[in-house]
């Protein structure tokens, strides 16, 4: 069994990709201790390398909020066994664990006298139109009572109630936006971008 060891490390950034590949290689079980990015960025790296789901992972996580709250979600510490899991992936090679978002690139402090920024986006969920016109978010997060299911919510002015929808597969374009993925913030502004709950890929989490 391999470890890689990522305790200590932001939960609000990405592992180097090196050391998670170099962990990883010829592993049939890592054993990944740290926030929900260093667990996101092995699992991207085992599906980069054609390796899902023969190597198994399992997860010690940290302790910060969206550690705790993903270890809920799935059930460490409380589950038996071995159990497959699905994956939510992106069209930019990463992978979504727990929660993604999309907002603007200049997203200036609301005040009493100012909302937080918009930006213009189109957005379907599977064949449903979910957002046409300026919005001020997209929350996305996997459905983990339905497998392969993302639940999204379109939030186009703070305050007022969320679009909520349920499906397989966002596709989002817009003016240039800011993405997170668990809460790591991506380098560049997109205005395009795919989050589907891949029903190809499964991967295996070990008690």
């Amino acid at each position: 069994m391999r470890e890689l060891d990522l305790r200590g490390s932001d939960p609000a950034a990405a592992p180097p990709r090196s050391t998670v590949t170099a962990v990883l290689e010829d592993a049939e079980h890592v054993l990944v201790r740290g926030p929900v990015p260093a667990l996101a960025a092995a699992l991207a790296a085992l599906w980069k390398a054609g390796r899902l789901p023969a190597v198994s992972l399992g997860w010690d996580p940290a302790d910060d909020p969206a550690s705790r709250g993903l270890a809920r979600d799935l059930g460490i510490g409380a589950a038996d066994g071995e159990r497959e899991l699905g994956l939510v992936r992106d069209d930019h090679g990463g992978v979504l664990l727990q929660h993604g978002r999309l907002a603007a690139t200049a997203d200036p402090a609301p005040s009493r006298f100012r909302r937080p920024a918009r930006f213009g986006a189109q957005a379907h969920h599977d064949d449903a139109r979910v957002a046409d016109g300026e919005v001020s978010r997209l929350e996305v997060r996997p459905d983990r009572s339905t497998p392969d299911t993302l639940s999204v919510a379109v939030v186009t002015v703070p305050l007022r109630p969320a679009r909520r929808s349920t499906g397989r597969v966002l596709q989002v374009a817009c003016d240039p936006a800011r993405v997170w993925r668990d809460g790591v913030l991506l380098d560049r502004p997109v205005s395009r971008w795919t989050w589907y709950a891949d029903d190809r890929v499964r991967w295996r989490l070990r008690p």
